[in-house]
This record gives structure tokens, sequence and C-alpha cells, in this order.
């Protein structure tokens, strides 16, 4: 789920910031350039873990601040395909459901990859909004959202950033889809204890 990832950057180190020691500043700014943000095909940056090397410092014509090359690691969340992983529910529609981990919310469930036999109907606490079922030995068990719900990785992609909005929904960088269709254990947690 999370990894450690080495890159190096090209880093113009602003006036202001020459104050600081040069390591101290330099994590600084790689800090407000990759944390809590998606890297295409990496995963959410989480944080600088470490810095490895600073060369350069060289000052370019008309610039007024030192350029350095930087070898940092970054702790990237980036799930594997198959990882069973615990959420908690966001939201849900008749197309699935929407799960969080607190940090990161695109995370779906499709109709297709939910228990079977399942169906929706609606919630009357929350306005467009349904609750899901599964109906198993002739019992109810409902996704509610009142328990955390662990689900299995099936894809983690990165969408090409369109060029214009399309609807409402903002634009997600990184995507996971998840299922919950198992021998036992997917699905809030409450149904297996």
């Amino acid at each position: 789920m999370f990894n450690l990832t080495k890159l190096e950057h090209t880093l113009r180190l602003k006036p202001h910031l020459l104050s600081l020691s040069l390591e101290e500043a330099v994590k600084g700014e790689l800090e407000s350039l990759f944390v809590d943000k998606v890297i295409a095909n990496l995963g959410l940056c989480i944080s600088v873990y470490d810095i490895e090397s600073i060369d350069g410092g060289f000052i370019f014509a008309n610039e007024g601040a030192p350029t350095y090359t930087v070898k940092f690691r970054l702790i990237i969340f980036r799930p594997y395909v198959g990882e069973i992983v615990s959420a908690k529910l966001k939201e849900s529609n008749r197309n699935g459901l929407r799960l969080t981990l607190g940090f990161f919310d695109d995370i779906y469930i499709p109709e297709l990859l939910m228990p079977e036999p399942s169906h929706c109907k609606p919630d009357e606490d929350h306005k467009n909004q349904v609750i899901w079922t599964w109906l198993f030995n002739d019992e109810e068990y409902f996704i509610d959202g009142h328990d955390e719900i662990r689900f299995r990785v099936q894809n983690v992609k990165f969408p090409e950033i369109p060029k214009e909005q399309i609807g409402t929904k903002p634009f997600a960088p990184m995507e996971i889809t998840g299922s919950l269709v198992s021998d036992g254990g997917l699905g809030p947690v409450s149904w297996w204890v």
C-alpha cells in the first residue's frame, strides 16, 4: 500500500529560503511540490522520506536563485492489485459505492463487483443515496456506513488530464476500483463478526 520511491528533480531555490540550512530549504520546497499530489503512474505522495544528495547550486544568467539537482525518496500511497484494504463508506448510489481512507477518497466499488445477489433501495436518511443489501442464506446484510468495509483492489488507474471539465464531478488523477466479491471476509466488518 505504501512504497518508497526514489526520484531526481532539478529544483530552483528562491532567495528568501537561503537563510535556512540547505537541506531544510530543499525539503520544504520538495514538500510543497510533491506532498498531497498524485504523481502519474506512481501514486499519491504522502511525505518526503529522505534526501540522498543535493548537487549543483548554480546561478544561471538573469536568475537570482541557485538551481540544485536533488535525489530523494518519497513515501507513495498506491495499493497493489489483489491487496485487501479497509475503508469507510463516503457515499452510495445505484452505480455502487464510493469509499474513503480519510486521506484518499477516489475508491469505487461498482455494482458488478458487489456480492451476489445484491440490490439497493433508497436511503430515507440521506437524500440521493441508497443502501446496498446482500442476501445470503435468507438473511439481509446491509452496507449502511457504520462499519469499516474491507475490499480487494481490482484496478488502480491514472486517467489522462481532460482538456476541459465534463460534468460536475471533479477530475481524479488516481482512481482505485475495488471488489466485494469473495468466498468470505470482504464487505462491512460486522458481516463477519
